[in-house]
This record gives structure tokens, sequence and C-alpha cells, in this order.
């Protein structure tokens, strides 16, 4: 059991988790990055000198912040099931255990020490093999496999299962269909992503690797990631402390948070529209508030939005967005869209021409899901 951990930031320590006594991570910065260093959470942990303790419950004690580092739905599934085989009970581990277990492996740049390894063996990576490992665990058929797929993918967010691999030698994210997700969604996944390019919208480069089983799988490098240093993101969730799982976000609210964080740059105000109005018209309706992501520029010593990702058809199990637009979650329209730019500061004229521009592509890009006969 940890009671304290380490924060660290480029090996060097930006301050300590500990846990109080009803099980909450209290955090308090290191005197030496109160000099010279950033807050890791603008809104919620100020650089001054205090123990910060989380008032929501959300995150299960902790910050937004250091909730990113953790796995979402996938890896949990595959932790859990990685303790029991080893006897351990799910229930024994804190959350701070659970950021030791991540350690350096986590999504961000945020390290934890002292780091608790699993497993540190590498695996040879055979795409249609951990594909069909996958199916099996998610109907939760016992598999031999679990060190192996909790080192390619134990730490990755969401809720798909996907492998953290390099390519040639860059840092890739390859997804795999998911036992609600039809065989080729990597396939659609990668058409969407090819349309947001052309409506204008910020990308990583993404793949569609071969597979001999389905159409392919869907892959895109990695944002957090560059050829010198990771990079310190934060969700819109994160930096909000907000419960991702619910509605709980309208664009006003992300069109104001790009606008205060990014200290109204014009260029990543449009961006976030252009996103909500693909998300409308393609129907991307699983836009929650851990789907929208800032990056912190240290050379720069400024925040700016990450590029688009998870982007795909998708509905809710209510029928909405999961972030309403101006209020409407079911149908919104141009009169929506418009209403959350105008109100952000953008001219009306260029949101409509942007609007129905998207539009126009996506009708004509992404046909085959939108319209399905």
């Amino acid at each position: 059991m940890n009671k304290y951990l380490n924060v660290l930031y480029h090996r060097r320590k930006v301050g300590v988790l500990a846990e109080t006594n009803d099980r909450k991570v209290a955090f308090e910065y290191n005197s030496e990055w109160l000099k010279d260093g950033f807050s890791i959470s603008p809104f919620s942990l100020p650089l001054k000198k205090q123990v910060f303790i989380p008032e929501k419950d959300y995150f299960q004690g902790l910050y937004g912040v250091f909730a990113d580092s953790l796995p979402d739905a996938w890896g949990n599934i595959l932790l859990n099931r990685l303790l029991a085989k080893r006897g351990i009970s799910s229930d024994e581990i804190s959350m701070l255990d659970r950021l030791a277990i991540v350690g350096s492996s986590g999504m961000g740049a945020l390290t934890y020490e002292p780091e608790h390894l699993l497993e540190s063996r590498d695996f040879p990576v055979y795409l249609d093999e951990i594909a069909a490992i996958c199916q099996k665990i998610l109907l939760t058929e016992y598999s031999e496999n679990l060190d192996k797929l909790y080192k390619l993918g134990g730490t990755s967010g969401g809720a798909r299962p996907k492998i953290l691999t390099k390519v040639d030698p860059e840092e890739w994210i390859i997804k795999f269909p998911a036992h609600v997700d039809g065989t080729n969604s990597g396939c659609m996944e990668y058409d969407y992503a090819q349309c947001a390019l052309n409506c204008g919208i910020e990308m990583m480069q993404t793949r569609l690797f071969s597979s001999k089983v389905c159409k392919g799988y869907f892959g895109t490098k990695r944002f957090d990631r560059n050829h010198i240093n990771r990079v310190h993101m934060c969700t819109a969730a994160a930096l909000l402390e907000l419960d991702f799982t619910q509605p709980s976000l309208d664009y006003h609210s992300l069109m104001k948070l790009t606008k205060i964080l990014t200290r109204d740059d014009e260029k990543d105000l449009e961006e976030m529209y252009r996103r909500m109005c693909f998300n409308v018209f393609a129907h991307n309706r699983d836009d929650h508030a851990k789907n929208f992501t800032f990056l912190y520029n240290e050379k720069q010593a400024e925040w700016q939005l990450s590029p688009a990702y998870d982007l795909t058809y998708s509905s809710t199990y209510y029928g909405e967005h999961t972030t309403t637009v101006d209020g409407n979650g079911k149908n919104p329209t141009s009169k929506e869209l418009i209403a959350v730019g105008v109100t952000a500061g953008m001219h009306k004229k260029r949101c409509l021409q942007i609007a129905e521009e998207i539009k126009g592509i996506v009708e004509k890009d992404l046909r085959k899901y939108l319209f399905k006969e």
C-alpha cells in the first residue's frame, strides 16, 4: 500500500501525493518547482504553496490531472484481472497504488515513483492475434495472455481495446473492435479521420493497419509524445473536474475554456468550432469531456488545443450528444452551432460558412455511414 507518491515531469519533481484519512488524495507542489515550474492544472492546482485536497469525487479521490494518467474501462479490465490472477483483490488497491503501477508508462508527461512494475518483458506484436485475445477478454473468457496485453496497452485511456507501440520508430496507438463494434470499425474510424482532415480539422497522422480477418485496424500517432520529450496534457474533464461519464458539458463551456486557456487564440477557437460542427454532422455523439484535450507547450509557456481524436460514428444510450450544443443534445442544427460560435466572439458569417462547408464535406465523404439503406 502506497501512502505517498512523488509526481515527476521529465524526471524533475513536481510535488507529492498523499492519501488522507477519508481516502482522498492530497497534492502539494515541491518548493523547487514553485520557483520556475508551471501549474499542471491551472484552475484546480494554481502554482502556490498549499496542500490541495479534491472537493469532488468524480475521480475516486484524485484531481483530474492525475486521473488522466490512469487507464479507463479497457485498461481497468486488464489490470483488475491481472491482479486477480496474482491473488490480489482490486478492492485492496488504492488510487495511489494504481498510479504507482502506471509509473512511467501512462499517457501525458507526468510520471510517478516509487514505481510498481507488474511486467517488464517485451512481446511481439501480431495485430490479428491481439484482436482475438481482446475479444476473449471482453466476453469474460479466460486468457493466459493478460501480461502481454497489459504490457502493450494497459495504461491507455478510452473504452476500446488498444495497444501503445512503436512504428518506425514513432509512438502510435492501434485500436481493436470492442464486442459492441462491427468487425470493420477500424476502417470506419480511418474514413472519419480522413474526412476530418478534409474539413480542416487538425489530426495526427493515421493509418489503417492490415489484417487477414477484417478491413484493418485504426492507428494514430500519439500527440502526447514527440521526438524529444513527453508532452504534458489535460483533458477538459480533468481541467474542469467533470464526470465525463455523464452529460455535464455544453459546447459554450468548451469554447469558453479554449478562449481562457489559450489566451483567446483565434486558431484554436475556430478549431474547436470546427470539431463541434463535425461531431454534429458526422453523428459523433460520444463527444464527452475526456475527448477534448489541451497540451502544454513548455517552451512558449502556453496551452494549446491538441489534435482531434476518437472521431467516429457513435450514439449514446440516451440518443443525444454527451456535450450539448446551445442546450440541444438531441438534434442540434446550424442555428445552435452558430449561436455557440457567435457567443464565443466569432463572426456570424464565418460561423455559417464553416458549418455549411463541413456539412457538405461530411455528407459527401461519409455518405455510406450516415445514409444507410
